[in-house]
């Protein structure tokens, strides 16, 4: 069998030899850089790899940073021999995929992204592609899709005590962040440098806080003097992440229980008078909430683990040799 491998490498290399000396310049563009049991990798290949994933041509890359061309340039090596692999295994299983699956994920590209089929062609042009290339890629997908989910997925199990004991490990990933709940009364600033108009805008609401400490509602004061938003809500502004807050107030507001109101807070925009209706602390969420999200995490794990280990299989009981 051995033998067999190794004239079928004699072959493709003495044929790769008659076509470089046909053109000096193809010899230069498109020579073998790897073999991979009866299949090959191009340096156009190699190339057209190193491009996607770093967006630059690779003599670009090379002349910018010699280092990472050469990681870069292994790494796409590594890629396009395991993809050799994947192709190889596919045929072997017989896995295809129909052109249904085909048509249903370039419908789902469209849907998504909310394009007729002349859209997607005239993207597809922009990027140097063509509808051909696109459905063959797809159908390429799907089968290594199936093929990974043959030999990978079908056989992962993930059990309830992983979970728990990964919800236990991991509680801090779990906790939901502080919010507090708004509302306030603005009066929107039309000139901030305008100091009159400032006095008499934080008079104002002085007048209104009163009111308010005075037994006045806080929502029917807020239809009748906010401007903006909030106003037809009674003020309510709704839940916000305690993080996302300007600094300022998260101080003011880290001192007040709830139903507090604060004196005027004068922003660049509007002054205003918060009033904090709720407040929902930081708690870790109960297991029952984050199951699923649990269970895929250890679900990718497990996959990226196992597909990991079965590539490793596929380059031990194959021949490779790469040629530079």
């Amino acid at each position: 069998m051995r033998s067999l491998k190794l004239s079928i490498v004699f072959i493709i290399i003495t044929i790769a030899c008659l076509l470089c000396e046909l053109s000096a310049f193809a010899e230069i563009c498109n020579r073998i850089v790897a073999i991979v049991n009866d299949d090959m990798v191009t340096l156009y290949e190699l190339n057209s790899k190193i491009s996607e994933i770093t967006g630059i041509d690779p003599s670009e890359l090379q002349h910018r940073n010699e280092r990472m061309y050469i990681e870069t340039r292994q790494k796409a090596l590594d890629l396009l021999i395991d993809q050799k692999l994947t192709e190889k295994k596919i045929r072997e299983l017989g896995i295809k995929a129909d052109k249904e699956q085909v048509d249903a994920a370039i419908e789902k590209i469209k849907r998504e992204n909310l394009m007729t089929n002349e859209d997607l062609i005239d993207n597809l042009k922009k990027q140097g592609l063509t509808y051909e290339s696109l459905k063959e890629n797809i159908k390429n997908d799907i089968e290594r899709m199936q093929l990974i989910n043959l030999e990978v997925k079908s056989k992962i199990i993930i059990k309830e005590e992983d979970i728990k004991q990964y919800y236990t490990e991991n509680k801090k990933d779990f906790e939901s962040e502080e919010m507090v709940h708004l509302a306030a009364i603005i009066l929107k600033r039309e000139n901030p440098s305008d100091q009159n108009e400032t006095d008499a805008l934080y008079n104002k609401l002085i007048e209104i806080l009163l009111k308010i400490r005075n037994g006045e509602d806080f929502g029917k004061l807020a239809m009748e003097f906010t401007e903006g938003a909030g106003n037809e809500e009674g003020g309510d502004l709704g839940f916000f992440k305690t993080a996302q807050l300007d600094p300022q107030l998260i101080k003011i507001l880290e001192k007040m229980e709830n139903e507090d109101v604060t004196d005027p807070i004068i922003w660049p925009s509007a002054i205003q008078i918060i009033k904090l209706l709720d407040r929902k602390k930081k708690e870790v969420k109960p297991i029952e909430e984050v199951r699923e999200k649990i269970y895929d995490i250890l679900y990718r794990e497990e996959v990226n683990k196992r597909y990991s280990a079965w590539i490793e299989e596929l380059r031990e009981n194959s021949f490779t040799k790469i040629i530079f």
